[in-house]
């Protein structure tokens, strides 16, 4: 009796753990929990009891999602397929922004293209209003034929944006020669699936070919790790130890990001100098 009662009780423990890991498991990334679909009527989905989004476009309608949570520093994951095909016309936009004339945001913006064209990546940061910080990249793989992960790392010293772990660009704080820098603002995570086809694609001289719709990009992998903000104060205290919080870039990193730059840039507001007569904005010259 006692060696069944204890292997009985072994079981029982043996359940617990496993559906205490499957808890943990799903509350790690779940889109019922971290978000809400938007607009869209029906457009947005979440399936796979929360592990997978999917947004779609179609004449009438595109749609997008936001998180439940505001953060106010963080390094933010998402793994994304973009719309397949033809997208020409379509933006897949996946950014952090607060609200208001005075607004911060961190932008990826992807610009749809013909079969067998490139996307274009497109980022900007905007501080206290001001953007006009636009970057764009090719990538160096078919961002269609399966996941990749888009991430944002947002500390007091610099935004990094990478792509599968590889930094394409930095914005460094230079608040000392009088460039604002998001750093006040809690924001939250939003995403949408958009027709821009009067300047997507080649200037808006390629237009959506609505014939191939529904289009549809899908999300899977979210990941914060990140301080929340709520009520007024942030989850990460004074005496908060999260190695994010303090990441520099190293030189492994620097490498890196001088390659993409090298190989894969396409547009850099800092090298425009038809764009700012008057001189180059001061982040590009320190």
């Amino acid at each position: 009796m006692t060696s069944s009662s204890s292997s009985s009780s072994l079981s029982s423990i043996l359940v617990l753990l496993i559906m205490l890991s499957m808890v943990v498991f799903a509350s790690a990334g779940n889109f019922y929990q971290d978000f809400d679909i938007t607009w869209g009527d029906g457009r947005g989905k979440i399936l796979n009891n929360g592990e997978l989004l999917t947004l779609s476009l179609d004449k009438a309608s595109g749609s997008g999602f936001q998180s439940k949570k505001e953060y106010l520093f963080g390094k933010i994951d998402m793994q994304l397929k973009l719309v397949p095909g033809n997208s020409a016309g379509t933006v897949t936009a996946y950014y952090l922004s607060s609200q208001g004339p005075t607004h911060d945001e961190i932008d990826f913006e992807f610009l749809g293209n013909l079969s067998g064209d490139p996307y274009i990546l497109h980022t900007n940061v905007f501080s206290q209003g001001k953007g006009n910080r636009e970057q764009q990249f090719y990538l160096w793989f078919d961002p269609t034929a399966d996941f990749h992960t888009y991430s944002i790392l947002w500390n007091p010293q610099h935004i990094i944006f990478s792509v599968d772990g590889t930094p394409i660009r930095e914005f460094k704080n230079s608040e000392s020669i009088g460039v604002p820098y998001p750093k006040n603002q809690p924001m939250r995570i939003y995403s949408s699936l958009w027709n821009a086809d009067d300047w997507a694609t080649r200037g808006g001289l390629v237009k959506t070919d609505w014939s191939k719709a529904p289009f549809t990009a899908s999300y899977r992998n979210f990941n914060a790790n990140a301080c929340i903000w709520s009520s007024g104060s942030s989850s990460c205290s004074k005496n908060f130890n999260n190695s994010w919080l303090y990441q520099e870039m190293d030189s492994t990193s620097k490498e890196k990001l001088k390659w993409v730059q090298k190989n894969y840039m396409i547009y850099n507001y800092c090298t425009d100098k038809k764009r700012f007569p008057q001189g180059l904005p001061p982040e590009c010259t320190a």
